[in-house]
């Protein structure tokens, strides 16, 4: 849905979770706005070893960290929330009094700079408000979203958020109705032209725009339409249960399983998954059929012509940028993935891995867990080497309770960072189990999280990020923390298991997430003529994920079902390419930092700091890089084909 009609539609992280990773609450201008697109993480947990672990005491739960929502609100029946909603309802309706059907002839008006000027504050300080009741309500939802009073509360905010928007719709589309000239020169006001990039973003939208009651019926038939299906979703795979002997496991500890260093363990859990999504199919081929109708319609009233169009100009982005890295990374698969997989089942004593093993331990890597205060000193440390200033803001996490860390029953799985908005802070979502996978999803979401902190200056109408840069700080922060563990480790065995748990780390970010976007493309083209059944998605599922692992993974039954459970394909369509894309293009800065330190931090902060102030290609332009460029793509993948070589030569 274009920003013109209802603002930027959070994305966050692919890597996409329930609600507050990818459209945490219902705010104003959409009926999923998160004042910011929400940081999230790739769905499967399917990190991979990052550091030889130690063999020390598993971490106990009750001693990790639990954010503080109170920054937000002190509690959900307080009666700041009310009082916040009643002034929101007012704000709204006052504001489409002040307003409505007069932009084009006030912008025109001697003072027209300013009095649009005025207009802008007041819708961006809605936004902000609307910003923190619809983070509150989509994070405590998140912490729990089988309570049945959360979850009352997150569906009335919604309701409560989305009818008070729809005193806004008229803004934007009034705004892009103004004449290009009329508006130039009502931008030549300093206040108004602060807004600039706000404002000629937002024209990028004007081609999609509809009549005003068809963008408010759109608006509000969204509660019952997606809203209601990404909600149904959520609630159902976090009430799923997977029996694994005598107990019954949510979905996190079981895929958590998936890494055990017991291949009995391994199997059994991935033979609970698959019985699991077998026996929940039908509902889970329902929600994917109705988003997928749901999206047509909207891009066909809005004339987007290709099924992921909609999601490229959300991004700011250009359909032949992604249209060549989606085949830079396929033309890869058979040097990257194909050649790891079999590398890694060589390692085992075996000529192929059941898809089960894909992510298994390596046998010779380290055992043990990894301690909270551990994984937060690695984390900061890194940081640190790079910028003090990086390291400073991160460690408010946790010195402010900024962190929500412990595994509990109902709560979301996977990790992101939420941004809230902008008179807040944002809030990280995690489910520590001491594996050092976890070490790594801390500095990635840690890195999403200095950046909303930096870009959060630029207010609720420009600190959004596009989802071109929305991975790079992440991935990032990843790769601070990666080289400055390998940098330490001297044993060759333990630098081994390290430079092999990145490899498959960056093939899940890479190669597994354009699969996921081929296999989205597939859903929503063939969607289009017609109901897909769980069998026929299942069937698509297998063919794409069999192209991008290669010969040397063995898809046995069960695995057709696996595609349930990924909430980017509900929650935001055609996000995960964000992740590829981040990957590919921190490969190459972080190419330009090794060779050119000096300068490098302040650079890379400023980035940060841009938000959604500038596109995509102009922050780069600084560091030398260019998106456009055909061979850009491929000096990303080359770092991690690199890597394989070097494993390779290991033996």
């Amino acid at each position: 849905m274009p920003k013109s009609a209802s603002s930027r539609v959070a994305k966050k992280s692919a890597k996409q979770f329930p609600k507050p990773s990818a459209k945490p609450a219902k705010s104003l201008k959409t009926a999923a706005k998160t004042s910011g697109k929400a940081a999230v993480r790739k769905a499967a947990p399917v990190k991979p070893a990052a550091k030889p672990a130690r063999k020390v005491a598993a971490p106990k739960p009750a001693k990790l960290p639990e954010w503080n929502l109170a920054d937000l609100y002190p509690a959900i029946d307080a009666p700041e929330v009310a009082a916040d909603l009643d002034k929101l309802d007012a704000d709204c309706a006052s504001f489409e009094l002040d307003y409505k059907g007069k932009l084009a002839e006030q912008s025109a008006g001697e003072n027209g700079g300013a009095w649009l000027a005025g207009a802008v504050k007041r819708y961006e300080a809605i936004e902000d408000l609307a910003g923190r009741l619809g983070s509150y309500a989509g994070l405590v939802h998140a912490g729990d979203s089988v309570d049945p009073v959360k979850s009352k509360f997150y569906g009335d905010i919604s309701e409560r958020l989305t009818a008070a928007s729809i005193h806004l719709l008229f803004f934007t589309l009034e705004l892009n109705r103004v004449e290009d000239a009329v508006l130039e020169q009502a931008m030549q006001t300093p206040e108004l032209g602060h807004y600039r990039p706000w404002i000629e973003d937002l024209r990028k939208d004007k081609p999609y725009q509809l009549e005003d009651r068809v963008e408010q019926l759109f608006h509000e038939k969204s509660q019952t339409g997606y809203g209601a299906f990404n909600r149904l979703f959520d609630q159902t795979i976090s009430a799923l249960r997977f029996k694994i002997g005598g107990k019954e496991l949510a979905i996190e500890p079981t895929l958590n399983m998936l890494q055990d260093r017991a291949p009995a363990t391994r199997k059994t859990a991935a033979d609970a998954l698959a019985k699991t999504f077998k026996a929940n199919e039908r509902t889970f081929a329902l929600i994917t059929n109705t988003l997928a109708k749901d999206k047509e319609i909207s891009d066909r009233w809005r004339g987007f012509e290709d099924v992921a169009d909609s999601r490229h100009l959300n991004n700011r982005v250009e359909r032949e940028v992604v249209d060549a890295l989606v085949a830079s990374v396929r033309a890869a698969y058979p040097k990257l993935s194909h050649r790891y997989y079999k590398l890694k089942a060589g390692w085992f004593g075996k000529k192929k891995l059941p898809y089960w093993d894909r992510n298994a331990p390596l046998p010779f890597a380290t055992t043990g867990t990894i301690a909270w205060p551990e994984a937060r000193n690695m984390v900061l440390t890194a940081y640190n080497a790079f910028s003090p200033e990086m390291a400073r803001i991160a460690e408010r996490f946790f010195t402010d309770r900024w962190i929500d860390a412990p595994v509990r029953p109902g709560k979301a799985p996977g990790a992101f960072s939420h941004p809230t908005t902008p008179s807040a802070h944002p809030y990280v979502l995690m489910n520590y189990q001491g594996k050092p996978r976890d070490v790594m999803t801390l500095a990635h979401e840690l890195g999403h999280g200095v950046h909303q902190v930096l870009a959060a200056g630029n207010g609720a109408l420009m600190a959004p990020t596009p989802l071109t840069l929305a991975e790079t700080a992440s991935v990032f922060g990843e790769m601070l923390t990666f080289r400055r563990l390998l940098s330490q480790t001297k044993n060759a065995k333990q630098r081994q298991a390290l430079l092999a748990g990145k490899v498959e780390d960056m093939i899940n970010t890479v190669v597994r997430q354009i699969a996921f976007y081929s296999f989205e493309r597939a859903i929503h083209t063939e969607r289009r003529s017609g109901e897909l059944t769980a069998q026929r998605i299942g069937e698509i599922w297998l063919s794409v994920q069999g192209e991008s692992l290669g010969p040397a993974i063995e898809i046995k039954p069960g695995y057709e079902s696996f595609w349930m459970y990924i909430p980017h394909f509900i929650h935001s369509p055609f996000y995960v390419y964000a992740y590829a894309f981040g990957d590919c293009l921190v490969n190459s800065l972080y190419a330009v930092y090794e060779h050119a330190q000096e300068g490098f931090a302040e650079r890379y902060l400023a980035m940060l700091s841009a938000g959604g102030t500038k596109h995509y290609s102009e922050l780069l332009a600084p560091f030398g890089l260019d998106a456009k460029d055909p061979s850009f793509w491929d000096g990303g993948l080359s770092v991690i084909a690199g890597m394989i070589d070097e494993l390779e030569a290991m033996g």
